[in-house]
């Protein structure tokens, strides 16, 4: 077996395999940081190298900003900028000498735009990501003599799409598929390495370090203790910042929480939470503006963080004019993974007074019935304003 000294053992392992002939489908799957997307993208380069100039090719990823994050910037260094060029508002490129069309999954119509296209080959990045008709569609068009697919991904929930229809009957069709793990990166530094795994906690810690496809089970944030993450109001700290983070309801319940944020840990200070439904009065948003008056006084807030389709309750506090508002980060899977790692991490506390959080993080559950990751949506909203804070404002602090 031939080893080249810049791969990983388990990078040049794919390589010789290759050598002996790659399968209609290939996918590099497992953790993150594991060198997937790196030596699939070498893969890929080699494969285009020796394929046909007068074929059509095509790179895909959720949306073309990822596309160019993860891969083709990678490429332009892999090939070179003589050997590979491409323009993202064209949604073309040229490697090698061969035409790749670039192609977001996300953006309207996707799908239709690859319908009629005859393709010799196609590279996937996070395929998880995708929506199953345009992946249907593009093998479709995968109709050249030879045609092959290279793709990566994380692994996700086993009832996903990509793992019942396609790695479960792998067998029964012409796939190839390899498991790459962050250990198997040995170029990695070992403290960081560490301190990743330490990052990653419950489902996330399973599907991004260990490589599992498993279900989300059980309460959202199994690390939250009593004793860990609740306690007194904190004395005011130097150099500290606060916000006020909120998560909207009109018969659902509105959440507001005061937050105090230093270099060192998050604390959720006070709370305002009403419910319309149990209360059986529905508030105005100049009702819901007074209860943020009241949470803010006596406190220098930099910013509001709010759910960003609130769009009547933001006009409002822009209205008056005290308050920086700013959209949260809405991305659920992202906010419960970055909140539980602060969690795990000992930097998000709960003063005592929040009687309503502290209960929500007592119900706050995965959806078992579903097939995809999905909370529970019930008991949820002191959950979610404190996933907007996290994701929005203190990960950029505490976690960098």
């Amino acid at each position: 077996m031939k080893t080249y000294k810049n791969l990983t053992k388990k990078q040049n392992e794919l390589m010789n395999i290759a050598k002996g002939g790659l399968r209609r489908i290939n996918i590099l799957h497992g953790s993150v940081r594991s060198g997937k997307t790196w030596i699939s993208l070498v893969l890929w380069c080699v494969w285009i190298r020796n394929m046909p100039r007068d074929k059509a090719y095509i790179m895909t990823a959720k949306t073309l900003t990822t596309l160019k994050r993860n891969c083709l910037d990678l490429v332009e260094i892999l090939a070179g900028k003589k050997n590979f060029r491409y323009s993202i508002s064209k949604k073309e490129g040229v490697l090698y000498g061969r035409k790749i069309y670039l192609e977001g999954v996300s953006d309207s119509g996707a799908e239709s735009k690859i319908r009629g296209m005859t393709l010799q080959g196609a590279y996937c990045d996070e395929i998880t990501l995708f929506n199953e008709e345009f992946f249907n569609m593009l093998l479709s068009r995968l109709s050249e003599p030879g045609a092959k697919l290279f793709g990566t991904t994380n692994p996700d929930n086993p009832n996903h799409w990509f793992k019942v229809n396609y790695i479960d009957r792998k067998d029964e069709l012409d796939f190839f598929m390899m498991e790459f793990l962050i250990d198997d990166n040995t170029f990695l530094d070992k403290r960081y390495v560490e301190q990743l795994k330490k990052e990653y906690t419950g489902v996330f810690y399973r599907r991004f370090i260990l490589g599992e496809w498993c279900s989300a089970e059980g309460l959202v944030y199994p690390m939250f203790s009593k004793d860990e993450h609740i306690i007194g109001c904190p004395p005011e700290s130097v150099g500290a910042e606060y916000y006020i983070s909120i998560d909207y309801g009109t018969l659902n319940p509105c959440s507001m929480g005061l937050w105090q944020l230093d270099n060192e840990t998050a604390v959720r200070i006070k709370e305002s939470y009403y419910s319309g439904r149990q209360e059986k009065r529905q508030l105005t948003d100049e009702e819901y503006y007074e209860r943020l008056e009241a949470l803010a006084e006596g406190y220098d807030i930099k910013c509001v963080v709010i759910d960003p389709s609130a769009a009547s309750f933001i006009a409002t506090i822009r209205r008056h004019g005290r308050f920086a508002v700013r959209r949260a980060n809405n991305a659920v899977l992202d906010g419960i993974r970055i909140t539980g790692t602060l969690l795990e991490s000992g930097r998000l506390k709960i003063c005592d007074g929040c009687t309503d959080t502290i209960r929500e993080f007592g119900t706050y559950s995965w959806d078992e019935n579903s097939s995809e990751d999905r909370v529970v949506k019930e008991f949820d909203h002191a959950m979610d304003d404190i996933r907007y804070f996290c994701a929005t404002i203190a990960a950029k602090r505490l976690l960098g």
